[in-house]
């Protein structure tokens, strides 16, 4: 069998080297959505060989074929979940699943189902994704991700039409059906804005003029500044990261290290796929993708390795509009009223008339009655306002990934950078086998320059800005408009001049902060307010971060291994910072009683001998883990910042401070007797093992999870669910996703051990449904097979060759 599956493989490759390019089966742009899903004629085909963990290899004779390669093993995985973002970004989920029903939350923050489909919809009628893919490039995508988008369409339609579903999310369901080129565009198109108009979903699908009788109404600038803040918090996203870089100064070979911990949702449509793809001679690539992602979006080749972080880089603004008196549907600029544009949508509805909904867009963009329900922005009769979205305009993300992919340095990771300005929500931190490291914070960012915020800011946008970064511009001013860079591939935005970006520092660590603290001894300052804060406490995470990255830089000699181990350490902060003080004084509150937030007593001496003996780890055999997280939880709720710590933060010792509990603040004690009360009234041991009480179920198999929340700081980083009658943390939302730590030697094969902490398939039916969280469970990790003959000698070796037909584009 062995013998068969290298001399089909070696067919295989043979056939793919020796092909040329095939023409491109483009249909015309905005043709009737109808024509979409049929064959063009010609057939597509990949190699797919699976590795353990169920890993695909995919080998194509060009991008087409590579992207047709890529779709078929995605359906393969998660057919179902990409089924679901598929109906989404047509505008469907009203149709198949009601309206007052939750999307995932993957593609975008719309609460309900029919707003979404209002969105959406909106999106699909105006025909906005075909205008943005007419765009020449650079401006617009290439024709290298045209071609992969139009091949994973083909390859998921033929999975679809070649194999049984077997996952019950979506087996014999009618919204399971082929999709278009179009339809893997719309999901891209998504992708991009959820930091930007995916944000203001359910604020720009509400949007209505006001009556004639409605009260003047106007947000309170103080709470709207605070929420602001709250918004854009790292503390309060559902994603966010890890990574670092390591010099050659640093490392044992004089070669570069990386190690990337991207903190994502466990479940729907956010998740990573694994996969190697590769064109002989031209791209060769591993790593991680989005779902329905046709390229690797983080990951390594065969010279440098890169990792995304989510960016304080705030993507959106505002304008405030001042209406026209007499039609609160016209805005005046320079004293002049423009009429908004009335976008019309109707979504058909699961049993019931289909909604018709009216939207409202300005030149600068929709207007919004709020980003969220906690930040209101109502629309009077004198105002309104519209969200700018410059990244509703790029759909560069994919050509900036597979400029990553033929990176041969970290100087080329730059230059995908600046060549195509494709990335709207992350920073990039990569390392090189030449020893170099990297960060740059390269977003597409409106141009909000402070000088322009200072000049043009509205009343709310004087206290919204300097708080959270979200800038409100008077709308009704033309010289208020955004302008440009020269090196900026687009309008109102800013170039690749501007982007904070550190190079060749011994270490270049980041953990959701903006990029002032990337290197402790290395600062960077000089940009504007839009893309972070400088000189401000940094949060737990990052502070431990920087700690141990700072340290294991100063020891020297590193290796894959000792990234590896940093991964893994799970050292809590928080821990090492507050633990002793909190239980001295436990240990010293009179008759060892702490009132709860109930006004009852209770008995806290054995969760004094708890904190004091915990090993201030989140390893699941640590334990006082569980009782001094639901502790400090509580405590970082109720007690606030500035009360927290005797020591407030200093800009000139931002690692450690601040610093030293305030154990006498108010909420000490009460925090302290809510959690003995909560474990205690779930049956949970205060001195339990962690991993006793966080886990995830799946199947019959009870797994023990390590990591910890983000408050404690620590770096392998998961937000479990919290279900007291279930034992505890029976789930994680988000946490550590697709683990990387890449490295080289002499040999021409990258050193890289992965992990994909929640595994390939989401399907209860998969054999590869919980292997790798079986692994991250034991902290175990899977060896990269990179070059030939690592993939030739795999155990578990199974080739497929898929074929099947184009779709037109």
């Amino acid at each position: 069998m062995r013998t068969r599956i290298r001399r089909l493989t070696a067919l295989g490759v043979s056939l793919l080297t020796a092909a040329a390019f095939l023409p491109s089966s483009a249909a015309t742009a905005g043709a009737a959505e109808a024509r979409e899903s049929r064959p063009s004629g010609h057939g597509l085909t990949a190699t797919v060989r699976y590795t353990q963990y169920g890993i695909p290899h995919i080998l194509a004779k060009d991008y087409e074929n590579l992207g047709f390669g890529t779709g078929w093993a995605q359906a393969a995985d998660q057919v179902c979940t990409l089924a679901e973002g598929y109906v989404t970004v047509r505008g469907e989920r009203s149709r198949y699943f009601g309206p007052d029903g939750k999307p995932d939350g993957s593609l975008s923050s719309a609460t309900t189902n029919l707003s979404s489909d209002l969105y959406f919809g909106g999106v699909r009628g105006t025909h906005t994704v075909e205008k943005l893919l007419r765009q020449p490039a650079p401006a617009g995508p290439s024709a290298t991700s045209k071609k992969l988008m139009s091949g994973f369409a083909a390859g998921y339609n033929a999975w679809l039409k070649q194999n049984r579903v077997t996952d019950p999310a979506c087996k014999g369901a009618k919204w399971l059906r082929p999709i278009t080129s179009l339809d893997v565009a719309r999901q891209g198109f998504a992708v991009q804005v959820l930091g930007g108009q995916g944000r203001g979903i359910d604020g720009i699908t509400a949007a209505r003029p006001p009556a004639a009788s409605a009260p003047d109404r106007a947000p309170d600038p103080g709470r709207t500044a605070k929420e602001a803040r709250k918004l854009f918090s790292a503390d309060e996203a559902v994603m966010g990261s890890n990574a670092v870089a390591f010099s050659g100064k640093t490392t044992a070979n004089g070669k570069g290290l990386l190690l990337g911990n991207p903190h994502y949702p466990w479940q729907g449509g956010r998740r990573f796929w694994q996969s190697q793809q590769t064109i002989p001679g031209e791209l060769n690539v591993s790593g991680g993708s989005l779902l329905g992602t046709s390229v690797v979006n983080i990951g390594f080749n065969g010279d440098v390795a890169w990792s995304h972080t989510v960016a304080t880089g705030v993507t959106l603004n505002l304008h405030q509009l001042t209406l026209d008196p007499a039609d609160p549907t016209a805005y005046l600029v320079d004293g002049k009223p423009e009429k908004m544009t009335k976008r019309t949508v109707e979504v058909p509805v699961k049993g019931g008339a289909p909604v018709t909904r009216t939207q409202w867009w300005t030149r600068y963009g929709p207007v919004t009655t709020g980003l969220g329900a906690q930040l209101p922005l109502p629309w009077s009769a004198k105002t309104a306002y519209a969200l700018n979205d410059p990244n509703a305009t790029n759909m560069r993300g994919s050509d900036t990934d597979l400029g990553f992919g033929k990176a041969r340095s970290t100087a080329g990771v730059l230059k995908a950078l600046r060549d195509t300005q494709g990335l709207p929500w992350v920073n990039t931190v990569a390392a090189d086998r030449k020893g170099h490291s990297l960060l740059s914070q390269s977003q597409v960012l409106p141009r909000i320059t402070d000088d322009l915020a200072a000049r043009c800011s509205t009343d709310l946008g004087k206290v919204t800005y300097p708080a959270s970064g979200v800038a409100v511009l008077d709308g009704s001013r033309g010289d208020c408009a955004l302008g440009s860079d020269k090196d900026a591939l687009q309008p109102g935005i800013f170039g690749p001049s501007k982007m904070p970006t550190l190079k060749d520092a011994p270490y270049a660590e980041n953990s959701n902060d903006s990029a002032w603290l990337t290197h402790a001894d290395r600062p960077i300052t000089g940009y504007e307010r839009v893309f972070g804060t400088i000189g401000t406490q940094r949060s737990m995470r990052t502070r431990g971060a920087i700690e141990d990255v700072a340290a294991m830089a100063d020891e020297g000699g590193l290796t894959v291994k000792d990234l590896q181990k940093h991964q893994f350490a799970n050292r809590a902060p928080a821990g090492d910072l507050v633990a002793d003080d909190a239980a001295r004084a436990c240990a010293a509150l009179p008759g060892g009683t702490a009132t709860g937030s109930d006004g009852k007593p209770v008995d806290v001496r054995k969760a004094c001998a708890a904190l004091k003996g915990w090993d201030r780890t989140m390893n699941t055999d640590s334990r006082g883990a569980l009782l001094f997280d639901r502790f400090w939880r509580k405590l970082v709720a109720a007690v606030p910042n500035a009360q927290l710590w005797k020591v407030p933060f200093s800009a000139a010792d931002p690692v450690r401070t601040p610093n030293t509990l305030n154990t006498d603040a108010p909420g000490f004690a009460t925090a302290l007797a809510d959690a003995v009360t909560e474990l205690s009234g779930a049956g949970i041991a205060l001195d339990a093992p962690l991993g006793k009480n966080q886990f995830v179920v799946r199947g019959s198999e009870r797994l023990p999870v390590h990591g910890g929340t983000e408050s404690i700081g620590v770096w392998n980083k998961v937000e479990p669910v919290w279900d007291a009658k279930g034992g505890g943390y029976t789930e994680v939302a988000h946490g550590s996703s697709h683990i990387q730590a890449v490295g080289w030697d002499k040999s021409s094969c990258p050193k890289a051990r992965t992990l994909l902490t929640y595994s390939q398939s989401s399907n209860p039916n998969s054999p590869h449904y919980s292997d790798q969280t079986r692994l991250y469970s034991g902290e175990r990790w899977v060896t990269s097979r990179f070059c030939e003959k690592d993939i030739m000698r795999d155990p578990k070796l199974k080739v497929e060759k898929v074929r099947g037909a184009a779709v037109p584009r």
